[in-house]
């Protein structure tokens, strides 16, 4: 090992809203967490597949985006100050002699952790990626996936792939900074919100993008750069396009190994988990949200919040066999109102 893992009380596999909102309940009960995720940045599902859809059955918020759930959760956990460690999945989990966990990620950063809350939806999300051999040695040079810095791209001929959300929003956003912006879809029927779709033919009437419909075939290269892709249309006639930057949205697929190796029992890609705690097969190791599976298991993002709580509950049980864990709540505990950075109310 290269150097000494980060000890920690939890990690929490899974930034999606029931891996957030997990830090909170254990927050509450004093127990602090390290998140890792496989995606570049928290929200899960949410942020990666509709963010700017809206959600109907987040109990007291009649309606709101992944994107303004995602934010509220980071909002409310704030107090507890977790530690993120983004575009990196867990790669290896052992259980050590003394009980616990000592975990590797794919960015070979290392932790020992007391208790483990598996978060991951159904598993770590990859991108869909272009099926064009040898394209992949451009990745993260030329060819992108995610955008972390849309900055880059100013000034730049930009060709971007998908017909949903992801891809319309960044084709719309470059428009105004690239020197050129083509969208590629395989069809001219678009997954995404509306007014992104009335924003985009908008900006295709006023020639500040293009659209074109077909499939990328091929692409050429000039010294060691990406030059140009390929289209073929539905009748098979080919056109090349110039690039600098070539940026692919096609949506995710979830992967559920390496947690298929951890020896965990598991049910159909999904990990059996019982209802009172939450645990899975292996002491310390806690499972919610969409990756659990139990009788009556509903994949609701509501559900994932009430098995997070269930969950929390055990783990400071497990962490402290010897003491009683009182049920505090919110509105009337002092020491609840201290974690959280908030004035207890005075009644007269």
């Amino acid at each position: 090992m290269s150097h000494l893992p980060t000890q920690t009380d939890a990690i929490i596999i899974g930034a999606g809203p029931v891996g957030l909102f997990q830090v909170f309940e254990l927050g509450l009960l004093e127990i602090k967490a390290h998140v890792i995720d496989s995606l570049p940045e928290v929200g899960g599902q949410c942020i990666e597949l509709y963010p700017d859809k809206p959600i109907y059955d987040i109990p007291a918020i009649p309606v709101c985006t992944g994107r303004e759930l995602t934010n509220n959760l980071l909002k409310q956990i704030e107090p507890f100050a977790p530690q993120f460690h983004l575009g990196q999945e867990v790669t290896k989990l052992e259980r050590q002699a003394d009980g616990l966990f000592l975990m590797s990620t794919s960015q070979d950063k290392h932790f020992l952790s007391k208790t483990v809350f598996i978060a991951a939806g159904v598993g770590a999300f990859q991108p869909r990626t272009l099926n064009l051999e040898g394209i992949d040695r451009f990745i993260g040079k030329q060819l992108f996936y995610h955008v972390k810095y849309p900055e880059q791209f100013a000034g730049k001929k930009i060709v971007i792939c998908g017909g949903g959300d992801a891809a319309l929003d960044w084709a719309i956003h470059l428009s105004e900074i690239a020197a050129s912006v083509t969208l590629i879809h395989r069809r001219d029927d678009f997954k995404a919100a509306p007014k992104s779709i009335v924003r985009m033919r908008e900006l295709c009437t006023n020639q500040k993008m293009e659209l074109l419909i077909g499939q990328l075939t091929g692409y050429e290269e000039h010294e060691g750069r990406l030059a140009e892709v390929a289209l073929t249309n539905i009748d098979g006639d080919t056109k090349k396009i110039a690039l600098d930057d070539l940026l692919v949205f096609f949506g995710l697929s979830p992967k559920l190994s390496p947690i298929a190796a951890w020896g965990l029992d598991i049910d159909r890609k999904q990990i059996c988990v019982d209802t009172e705690k939450f645990q899975t097969s292996t002491p310390g190791i806690y499972a919610v949200g969409d990756i659990t599976v139990y009788p009556g298991k509903k994949k609701l993002i509501l559900s994932g919040f009430h098995e997070a709580a269930l969950a929390a509950f055990a783990a400071a049980e497990y962490l402290n066999p010897e003491k009683q864990i009182p049920l505090q709540y919110t509105t009337t505990s002092t020491k609840l109102h201290k974690a959280l950075g908030v004035q207890s109310p005075t009644f007269e």
